[in-house]
Formats: C-alpha cells, structure tokens, sequence
C-alpha cells in the first residue's frame, strides 16, 4: 500500500488529496476542493493542503494544460508549474505532472462498472486503441495506445484543433466567433465558454433576446450551468435549442477524435458537462453526430462509447501515476 499526494488542476476547480493506492484501487483519504483563481500559484495552493501533515514521498498531478518535460503553464489559468521547484518545496521524493485527460486515462482502471454509462455497446470483444475526451471549462483530449497486452495513455491537445463547421448555421457562428478570436478551435465551441458563445450568438441569430429571470440567474451564478438547467427544465425554448446544438457539435468532435485515435477499444467521455446532461446526451443525438463520418460509419458503429460518471477519475489517475513512481 502507497500513501500518495495526488491533484486535478482544472480551470475552474483544483482537488488535492491524500489517497492510498493498492493495485489499481484508489482510497481517499483526505480531499480538499478549492476555487483554482482563488491562489496566485498553484505552490500556495499545495502548501495550504500539505500545511501541519507529514508528506508523503511520492506526488503526480493532473492538469489541464501540455506538459512539456516537467512544467506546464495551465492553459486556462495563470500558473506555471514546474515539477522540479514542487519536489525542492515541499520534500517529495518524486513529484510528475500529466495532462489532465492523460490523468484521466490512467485513472479509467480505478473505475467500477456502475461509474460508467453506455451510449454505444460496441462490437463485441471490441478491443485496441481507445481515446477520452471531456468537455468542462475546456475540451480536453487523450488517447490510449493498446500494444496487445496493456494500454499506455498519452496526451495530446486536440481540443485546439481548428473547429469545421457542417452547415450554414454553423458557417455563420463561426464567423461570429472569427470576430472575437484570432483561431477558433473546438474548445470555443464544445466547453462551458463554448456553450456561453452558442447561446450569444443563438440570441442575435432568432432575434430572441433572454429574458430577465434568465439573465439574473446567470449573473448570479454559473452561467453554462443557467443556460443548461434552462434547457433541461424546457423553461426556454432558445436554450434547449443551445444545449441540443452543443450535444451534435460534441458528438461530431468526438467522432474525430476516434477516427484519429482508431479508438475501437472504446471512446470515453469525461468532463464535467456530460454527467449533467445525461437525459440528452442519451436520446440520440450525440450518437447520430458522433456516426456521421461517410464511409467511415462502421467503424465508429464498432466502438464502444461511455460516460465517465465518477469526476474524481483524473485524481484517481494522478494517484495510480505517484504510486507507479514509488
């Protein structure tokens, strides 16, 4: 058994825990969940986690950003991370960051049966490659390469790759993105930023300003959370338009992804949007976009496609990853 520090450095939240690993089970000991913008630095978080505790010898952190050697800078955050300054801190013996869907990928074997729903069963025996792609304060994406025996996730950052519109309405979003940003990749489109800019440019499009309930719920709190509970409930018909837009356009990043990755072992979602959304995310219209690749349909009618239900996987990932260390 390894005692172990591990963390999931998003956007918007950072959880850091203590956890023992055994094989490839995950126990939590203590966890702490903070605001990530709430700290200068991801060091001053850590340091208030690990403040009057004995250190355990090994660390790995998940974060959404690419890892270069051994330091990041966060891509929706302010903070540069370097794995070398965190180990000389604060006494680890080893310390190692990992993108965050990398983090998720090796946490996928920590995973019961009952923290994953199916969308899509697969061929049977489906096996090989396999792929994880999330959608939260960003779009994140990994894959998992099969050498016949086991799988070896890696990162990538195919998020930031350049988002392909479908048909005209897509074309006229784009343009209303190309205005306020110098490259559109899929993470403007498929993320809580994303769902915010659907949403604008839905509002201009119809002509359909939002009404004032809506609008205060949004300025009070999460406003992608506002926009998904309006569409959820049916409140407003311009959202439930957003949200079922931003499910096909999910879908159909996703169906890329596992053309790219030839994930026929499976293609998992993570994130923490899917889990929220779940009723939509099953009534087919992720499925119909996530197939619509011409020629290449039956390929992705093989692969296996399910929703990470569980959002502790990436810790459970930076867990498996200190303790492989040790």
């Amino acid at each position: 058994m390894n005692n172990v520090i591990a963390g999931d450095i998003g956007g918007t939240k950072t959880r850091i825990a203590l956890a023992q690993v055994i094989g490839t089970q995950v126990r939590v000991v203590r966890e702490t969940e903070y605001s990530s913008r709430a700290y200068a630095t991801f060091a001053a978080l850590l340091g208030n986690f690990l403040e009057g505790s004995e250190i355990p010898a090994n660390a790995a952190f998940g974060i959404a950003g690419p890892v270069q050697g051994r330091v990041v800078q966060a891509t929706n955050l302010p903070w540069h991370i370097d794995a070398d300054a965190l180990q000389q801190q604060f006494g680890f013996e080893r310390c190692t960051l990992h993108n965050d869907l990398e983090a998720t990928a090796f946490g996928l074997p920590a995973l019961a049966e009952k923290d994953l729903l199916t969308l899509q069963a697969g061929a049977a025996g489906a096996s090989g490659n396999a792929a994880v792609i999330a959608a939260g304060t960003g779009l994140g994406e990994a894959g998992m390469y099969w050498d016949g025996k086991a799988y070896h996730p890696f990162a990538t950052e195919g998020g930031h790759t350049s988002f392909s519109p479908d048909n005209d309405l897509e074309v006229a979003f784009l343009h209303f993105l190309q205005q306020q940003y110098q490259h559109v990749s899929w993470e403007r489109v498929v993320s809580g930023m994303g769902l915010l800019s659907l949403h604008e440019f839905l509002r201009l499009h119809r002509q359909a300003p939002a009404p004032l309930w809506l609008v205060e719920q949004m300025h009070e709190g999460d406003a992608a959370a506002a926009i998904a509970g309006a569409a959820l409930s049916g409140k407003d018909p311009i959202c439930v338009e957003v949200l079922s837009w931003f499910v096909r356009l999910y879908g159909a990043e996703a169906g890329n992804l596992g053309l790219k990755m030839m994930s026929s072992g499976g293609l998992y979602l993570g994130g923490g949007i899917a889990p929220k959304i779940l009723p939509l995310m099953q009534n087919g219209a992720f499925l119909d976009a996530f197939l619509n690749k011409g020629r290449m349909r039956h390929l992705l009618e093989a692969m296996p496609v399910k929703v990470i239900l569980d959002d502790r996987t990436a810790l459970y990932g930076a867990a498996l990853c200190a303790a492989k260390n040790a």
